[in-house]
C-alpha cells in the first residue's frame, strides 16, 4: 500500500516524502541555531499519524470522518526518553497550536498536551515500514547535566515549532503549487551593504566635526566601524538630530556581512515611525528587499506585491521593519500563524528604534526574550534611542551591553538645541495667556480633554488643535497646515496630545509640556528648534503641572518618577538624569514589570503555551473603532464594506476615517441614537450616524445628551 500526504488534482504526495521534504526543512532551520538534529527528528515525525488506515481512507476521499493526525507523533515521542517530551509540545501543536502542557488528571478529552496523552487515537503502527526515528544525542538549549532553565527550554520549543510549521507549510506549499511558488527572498546582505556603502560615501568625506553633517559623519564611521565587533547586546545612545536611522542599518549590515548573518530586523513602538523608515530603507536598499510587517500594510490587494505577501508569513527577506507588537507577541505566541517567522529572527541583527517604549508591563519578559535571542540563537540586539532605559540590571551575567555612539556625552552636548525650564504649577489662565503671547509654539497636554479646552480659550488666526478624536486623514490635513504655517512663519499654536511627539516632523521656536515620562518631554523637545535655526539660549522646552492631576490610564508612574527629579531640579536633558528616570519607573513599577506573570508560566517543566498566548497582548483591546462620514471617499469605502463585506484592504481603507473609543464612550453614543453597529460580522466597528457628533475643531464629540463625556 502507497500511504499519502498530500493530494493535488491527479498529483500525488507520498506520505514519507512529506515527512522527509519537512525534515530536510526543519533541520536547515534548527541549523542557524545548532539543533539541527532535533529539527530532522521533528519534521519526520509530526505526521505519523497519517499512517493510520482511517487517514488514508479520508485523504482517498473513502471516508469523510475526522481523524487526528497530530497526536500521534507527540505520544511517541513521550514515551521515549526525557529528550523527546520537548518535541511532543511542537508535533502534537503543529495544526492547533502549542498546548498548555495541563496535569495528571486531565483526560484523552481535554486539548493540553498530558490530555493529549491520554487519548485514544487511530492505529498508525504501519508508520514501522518507512520511518525509523532519530536518535537524539545533543541536549536542548536550556538543559544540560547540571540543569535546566525553564524559561531558556520553552523559548527552545517555540524556536522548534516554528521550524517545524514553516517548514511543513513551505513543503506543502511546493507540491500543491508544483515548485512554483512565487517567492523571492532578496539581494544578500553583500550587496546590499555593498548599496548603503555607496549611498553614504560622499558623507564620509566630512572630517569638519564643528558642523551637524560633520558630526553625524562621526558617528556613521563608528557604526561601520563597529559593525566588525563579536556577536552581543549593542547600544546606541544618539541624540535628536545625529542620524540614528542610517547609522544603525550601518553597524547592521556590517556586523550581518561581518557574521554571515541572514538579515536585519527592525522593530519599532510606532506606525508612523516604521513607515518613514521604511521607506528610507527602501530607496537605499531597493522595494523587493525591504518588507513592512504590520496592522497598516495589505500586500494581498495587488497581485504584484505577492511576493511580499508570502514573505510576510515567515520574514523570508533581509531586511524586516515590524512593531513592537508584531515582534514580542509573535514570540509569545502559540499558534503556527505568528509563531511561523521566528524561527527566521535567529542569526540576525535586531534594531530596537525608540527602545525607551519596550512595554513598561511586559519589560521583564521581553528582556528575558531579548536575552535568549542574544545568548542562544545568534542574535545581536541594538537598543538604539536618545533616552536610553536603565536595562542592563534585567539582563543576566556576561551580557552587557556596547556603546556604538563615539564621544556619547560630548554629542549630546554639540547636539543640544534648547533650554529647559521647569516653570512649576500654574494656572490654566496663566498657560493660555502664555500661549497668547507666542508666535511659534508647541504645546502638548496629557489628555484630549484638556487639550480641547486649551484650544477653545484660545481660538483664533493661527491656532490649532490636534488629537485622536480626529480621523488619520483629518490629523494629517491639519499637520500640512501647521507645516505650512511654519515653513512661512505665519503665527501657529498647536495644543496637542502626545501624538505629535514622535514620527511627526515639526519645528517650533517654543514647546510646553505638561508634566510626564522624562522620555516623553525629551521626544516633545525634539520639535523645537528641530533644524537648528536658532540659538539654544532661545528656544525654551517649559515644563508645567496643573494643580490638578490629569493623566492618561497607566500614566501614573511616569509622573512620579518625573516628580523625583523635579525635586532634585534635575536636568532632564542629561544623560544620568534619564538613567535614573527609568531607575525610578522600574521602581515602582515593581511586580507589574511583569503584569501578567508571563515568567511564572514557564517554571518546573510545566509550560502554558496556551494561557500566555492569549494573554500576551500589548495592546489591550478595550476599545470600539467608529467610522466617520468625513467626505466622498469615505461615503464609497463603507459601501463597498456593506456590499462585499469585510476585507483586509477594505478595513485598511476604512481606517484611514476612524476614530478609536473606550467602550463606555461608544455605549453612550450608541445609546444615543448616534452610531450604529455596521455588521453583527464584525462586533466593534461602529459608523457615526449623526455627523454633526464630528467637527472640523474638535473631531469626534463623546458629549451626548447627559451632559460631556470625559476624555482620557
Amino acid at each position: 500500500m502507497e500511504y499519502i500526504g498530500h493530494l493535488e488534482g491527479e498529483r500525488t504526495q507520498l506520505l514519507i516524502e512529506h515527512l522527509k521534504g519537512t525534515a530536510e526543512l526543519c533541520e536547515s532551520f534548527a541549523a542557524k541555531f545548532g539543533k539541527e538534529q532535533w529539527g530532522y527528528c521533528c519534521g519526520l515525525l509530526h505526521d505519523i499519524g497519517k499512517y493510520s488506515s482511517e487517514f488514508q481512507k479520508r485523504i482517498r476521499g473513502e471516508s469523510n470522518a475526522e481523524v487526528d493526525h497530530s497526536t500521534a507523533g507527540a505520544q511517541i515521542c513521550m514515551k521515549r526518553d526525557g529528550l523527546y517530551s520537548f518535541i511532543s509540545y511542537c508535533i502534537a501543536g503543529h495544526h492547533s497550536g502549542i498546548p498548555d502542557y495541563g496535569n495528571y488528571r486531565d483526560t484523552g478529552s481535554v486539548s493540553s498536551l498530558a490530555g493529549r496523552m491520554k487519548k485514544k487515537i487511530c492505529d498508525y503502527s504501519a508508520y514501522k515500514k518507512e520511518v525509523r526515528i532519530p536518535n537524539l544525542d545533543t541536549m536542548p538549549v536550556g538543559a544540560d547535566e547540571n540543569g535546566c532553565n525553564d524559561f531558556a527550554l520553552s523559548t527552545f520549543i517555540r524556536m522548534l515549532y516554528s521550524c517545524l510549521v514553516d517548514a511543513d507549510f513551505l513543503d506543502t506549499e511546493a507540491f500543491m503549487k508544483n515548485g512554483e511558488t512565487g517567492r523571492d527572498s532578496g539581494e544578500s546582505i553583500e550587496i546590499l551593504l555593498d548599496k548603503l556603502k555607496k549611498y553614504t560615501e560622499k558623507w564620509l568625506h566630512n572630517t569638519d566635526i564643528n558642523t551637524v553633517n560633520g558630526r553625524r559623519t562621526e558617528i556613521l564611521k563608528n557604526c561601520y566601524e563597529m559593525g566588525k565587533r563579536e556577536k552581543g547586546l549593542f547600544r546606541l545612545t544618539v541624540p535628536t538630530g545625529g542620524g540614528k536611522t542610517i547609522a544603525s542599518l550601518a553597524f547592521a549590515l556590517q556586523h550581518a556581512m561581518k557574521h554571515h548573518m541572514d538579515r536585519v530586523i527592525y522593530v519599532i513602538p510606532y506606525t508612523s515611525i516604521i513607515e518613514q523608515n521604511a521607506k528610507i530603507f527602501r530607496t537605499i536598499l531597493g522595494t523587493e528587499n525591504v518588507l513592512e510587517n504590520h496592522c497598516n500594510v495589505d500586500y494581498e490587494a495587488l497581485e504584484e506585491l505577492k511576493p511580499m505577501q508570502l514573505a510576510a508569513e515567515n520574514w523570508d527577506k533581509p531586511v524586516i521593519v515590524t512593531t513592537n507588537v508584531q515582534f514580542f507577541e509573535s514570540l509569545f505566541a502559540n499558534k503556527s500563524s505568528k509563531c511561523r517567522k521566528i524561527h527566521n529572527i535567529a542569526n540576525s541583527v535586531i534594531i530596537f528604534d525608540e527602545a525607551q517604549m519596550l512595554p513598561t508591563n511586559y519589560l521583564k519578559p521581553c528582556v528575558a526574550m531579548i536575552e535568549e535571542l542574544v545568548r542562544h540563537y545568534g542574535v545581536s540586539a541594538v537598543l538604539c534611542t536618545a533616552t536610553q532605559p536603565a536595562l542592563q540590571s534585567f539582563f543576566g551575567q556576561g551580557v552587557k551591553a556596547e556603546e556604538l555612539c563615539p564621544r556619547m556625552e560630548e554629542q549630546f552636548k554639540f547636539f543640544k538645541r534648547t533650554t529647559l525650564k521647569n516653570i512649576g504649577k500654574i494656572e490654566e489662565d496663566e498657560l493660555v495667556e502664555k500661549l497668547s503671547g507666542e508666535h511659534l509654539a508647541l504645546c502638548i497636554v496629557n489628555t484630549r480633554k484638556r487639550a480641547q479646552i486649551l484650544y477653545s480659550r484660545l481660538q483664533g488666526e493661527g491656532v490649532y488643535h490636534l488629537s485622536t478624536c480626529m480621523y488619520p486623514i483629518h490629523r494629517k490635513r491639519m499637520l500640512d497646515e501647521v507645516r505650512e504655517r511654519l515653513e512661512n512663519n505665519k503665527r501657529c499654536i498647536l495644543i496637542s496630545t502626545s501624538l505629535v511627539e514622535a514620527g511627526v516632523d515639526l519645528d517650533f521656536r517654543s514647546v510646553y509640556r505638561q508634566l510626564t515620562g522624562v522620555d516623553s518631554i525629551v521626544q516633545a523637545a525634539g520639535r523645537c528648534n528641530r533644524e537648528g535655526k536658532n540659538a539654544a539660549e532661545e528656544s525654551f522646552v517649559s515644563i508645567f503641572q496643573f494643580e490638578e492631576r490629569d493623566y492618561v490610564p497607566g500614566q501614573q508612574n511616569q509622573l512620579d518618577a518625573a516628580e523625583e527629579l523635579i525635586k532634585k531640579d534635575a536636568d532632564f536633558f542629561a544623560l544620568e538624569s534619564i538613567n535614573e528616570y527609568f531607575q525610578n519607573l522600574y521602581y515602582l513599577k515593581g511586580n507589574s514589570l511583569d503584569e501578567k506573570k508571563i515568567l511564572e508560566q514557564f517554571e518546573n517543566r510545566n509550560y502554558n503555551f496556551a494561557k500566555v498566548g492569549k494573554e500576551f497582548q500589548l495592546i489591550e483591546n478595550n476599545t470600539m473603532t467608529v467610522f466617520v462620514h468625513g467626505d466622498s471617499d469615505a461615503d464609497k469605502i463603507m459601501q463597498q464594506i456593506k456590499e462585499r463585506g469585510f476585507t483586509k484592504a477594505g478595513m485598511r481603507k476604512a481606517g484611514q476615517y476612524c476614530v478609536n473609543v473606550y467602550e463606555e464612550q461608544l455605549k453612550s453614543l450608541y445609546d444615543a441614537g448616534k452610531a450604529r453597529l455596521v455588521s453583527e460580522d464584525m462586533p466593534d466597528f461602529y459608523e457615526l450616524t449623526d455627523q454633526e457628533q464630528y467637527n472640523e475643531e474638535f473631531g469626534l464629540s463623546l458629549e451626548v445628551e447627559k451632559g460631556a463625556a470625559c476624555f482620557i
